[in-house]
């Protein structure tokens, strides 16, 4: 969730915030389940999820995959971006349907994100292209080893 004040969120936008971090129902409706756990329609529920996503307090809502179990490759990246040229690297990262998340960061490596791709091949494909359309070099780290860590905030 974005920096959004609480007061723009009422107790019903808050409570499907918080029933959606634990997933959806595996149901040929899982919205019309959640609204009935939470005392809403259907078309509630979907209503307020877009207006969540319109008014910026959801960044994104849809599924998470594994890239690796579906044959994919999947790495973290960084880059070291003068801040002078920060703005147009990100407009090209962001670009590309690769990317899967991108932020900055207040390090030597200021720019952080990871690349998604098709095939584990892919990945080193990607950061080329980044790095000939930029000009900067790519620091690909793949995931060696995958922990999960059950992380949910309270609104």
């Amino acid at each position: 969730m974005l920096d959004v004040p609480t007061e723009m969120l009422d107790l019903t936008d808050r409570r499907l915030i918080n029933r959606l971090q634990d997933g959806l129902p595996i149901t040929d409706t899982p919205y019309q389940a959640i609204a009935d756990e939470l005392g809403l329609s259907e078309a509630d529920v979907l209503t307020r999820i877009a207006s969540l996503l319109e008014r910026k307090v959801l960044s994104r809502f849809g599924p998470m995959y594994n890239a690796e179990k579906l044959g994919g490759g999947l790495a973290l990246a960084a880059m070291e971006i003068p801040e002078t040229d920060f703005e147009r690297v990100n407009t090209i990262i962001n670009a590309l349907p690769e990317i899967a998340h991108n932020y900055q960061r207040d390090h030597r490596f200021n720019m952080w994100f990871v690349i998604a791709t098709e095939s584990p091949e892919a990945v080193e494909a990607t950061a080329a292209t980044i790095e000939n359309a930029t000009g900067y070099h790519v620091y690909c780290m793949p995931k060696r080893e995958e922990f999960y860590v059950g992380l949910r905030f309270a609104v």
